[in-house]
């Protein structure tokens, strides 16, 4: 538990850079510099973008991990890489050849409640390649263990090339229309300079050979790309759908709630970066006995660090809101319901890794596409009756299940469960904080507030989280963090 401890802790302060940086682009200059209806016009884009990302990348992002170790010979895995670099072409040139001789249909058809939309059509399926290579070039080098890198070209370098964009938009040099066009430029950077980085972490030989196992790697892609495709349904195709039924100034409102919802996931998308590599070779070795340890340390980590980041979010959610324009206060609900449902998905700790290395990812497919089924009827009926916070419901509605399905599915398939008599009283802490912080604030500048409210929140919290010893890993990192600043002499 080391070596994910190390890299998950770099990980997620990297991953916490970029969410900083993020949070500025998304609170302050989205909102004050782009306006509400081209704010709105990038998220539809950008979420289009992401839901159609595993299928541009064939799914070989987890195909890679899974596979790669399997190669013993760096011919056979000199052959599996041509084979994950040319696999996803399969099903890019269709794309872009059926775009290219209908796009008038097309772009009629999906602005047709907000014509906004016509001329930009065109960008979501270049940006979702983009993502898809980009996804296999950081596969590349998650295979070698060496995750850092690539996760600050994700998180915060990515966020950097939007500041500037937004900055250039602030003193008109550039207009919002060239902004949007900028975000092809932003996505295809972030793909060659992971291209770079995995080519320099490992050559390819490019040639026509491909590896003896390519069968068993093309049925699983095939698999993956409905599994990837529907975990990114389910958390995207809310704001697609929300520019079907209402006006998209409102994806820009549920955007910005979105964007404050989903730091709780930070420390998941950080430590996943990691386990996921051990867990896929936990699993090829049978090494059940210390897969189900992994599983339950991952688990009551991110409980109570998510559980931490939840509290944090909403005990000053009204005083965020006081920092924005007040067309975006609907949003507060919406944060509410979308952080309930990704901190129960971050209680699970690494069932996702789990689940695509097991046999059992083709049933879990099959039940995923039920939900994906479920998740556009709910947002048909939600979304036009109760906008915003409508979408939010159907969301948290549909990532529970999923997420309640695959949990048990992995107990009662695998004989692995995540929770211990520590997950209880963790629990018990972060509904007690909650009470204790929820209900006042100080009668000072909202940020002000915030500050000194976190800050008493964190000294309650963490005390009572390392004096109850919920998490052995937790503990170690406070111990070292306390020694490191107070040093203390053994006497």
């Amino acid at each position: 538990m080391g070596i994910v401890v190390n890299q998950s802790i770099k990980n997620t302060i990297i991953t916490f850079i970029g969410f900083a940086i993020g949070a500025i682009n998304t609170l302050f200059m989205y909102t004050h510099f782009l306006g509400e209806d081209y704010y709105g016009l990038t998220t539809v884009l950008l979420s289009s973008a992401n839901i159609l990302m595993p299928l541009m990348a064939f799914g070989i992002q987890n195909t890679l991990v899974k596979f790669y170790t399997a190669y013993e010979t760096d011919a056979e895995k000199s052959k599996f890489l041509n084979l994950v670099l040319v696999l996803p072409l399969v099903i890019v040139l269709p794309i872009f050849l059926i775009l290219v001789l209908y796009y008038s249909e097309i772009a009629s058809q999906v602005s047709q409640v907000n014509p906004i939309i016509f001329d930009y059509v065109w960008i979501i399926p270049v940006i979702g390649l983009f993502m898809g290579y980009f996804e296999i070039f950081y596969a590349w080098v998650k295979v070698h263990l060496k995750s850092v890198f690539g996760n600050f070209v994700k998180e915060v370098l990515l966020r950097v090339f939007i500041s500037i964009f937004l900055f250039s938009v602030y003193f008109d040099w550039i207009t919002n229309i060239q902004f949007v066009y900028s975000l092809v430029f932003i996505y295809f950077a972030m793909m060659l300079v992971m291209a770079i980085v995995a080519f320099k972490v490992r050559k390819p030989q490019f040639h026509l050979k491909f590896p003896k196992e390519k069968r068993a790697v093309l049925v699983y892609s095939s698999y993956i790309i409905f599994s990837s495709s529907i975990a990114v349904l389910l958390l995207d195709i809310d704001k697609f759908m929300i520019s079907q039924y209402i006006p998209i100034d409102e994806a820009a409102y549920y955007s910005v709630a979105i964007f404050i919802a989903l730091t709780i996931s930070v420390p998941m998308r950080a430590m996943h970066q990691i386990t996921h590599p051990i867990t896929t070779d936990l699993m090829v070795r049978n090494k059940h006995e210390e897969l189900n340890d992994l599983y339950k340390k991952t688990a009551i980590t991110l409980q109570v660090i998510g559980g931490f980041i939840m509290l944090g979010i909403l005990t000053n959610i009204h005083q965020v809101y006081a920092l924005l324009p007040e067309k975006y206060s609907g949003g507060v609900a919406v944060v509410f319901l979308i952080s309930f449902s990704k901190f129960f998905d971050l209680m699970l700790g690494n069932n996702n890794s789990i689940i695509f290395n097991s046999k059992y990812y083709r049933t879990v497919l099959f039940l995923g596409l039920c939900l994906v089924g479920l998740t556009i009827s709910l947002n048909i009926y939600f979304i036009p009756n109760f906008g915003i916070e409508g979408a939010a419901i159907a969301t948290l509605i549909s990532i529970g299940l999923y997420s309640l399905a695959k949990f048990l599915f992995v107990v009662l398939k695998m004989n692995l469960f995540p929770f211990t008599k520590k997950t209880l009283v963790s629990l018990g802490i972060i509904a007690l904080t909650f009470v204790v912080f929820y209900f006042w604030n100080f009668s000072f500048h909202p940020i002000l507030n915030i500050l000194l409210k976190s800050i008493l929140l964190a000294v309650f919290y963490w005390s009572l989280i390392y004096k109850l010893a919920i998490s052995n890993d937790i503990n170690g990192v406070i111990k070292k963090s306390l020694t490191t600043i107070i040093p203390f002499k053994n006497t």
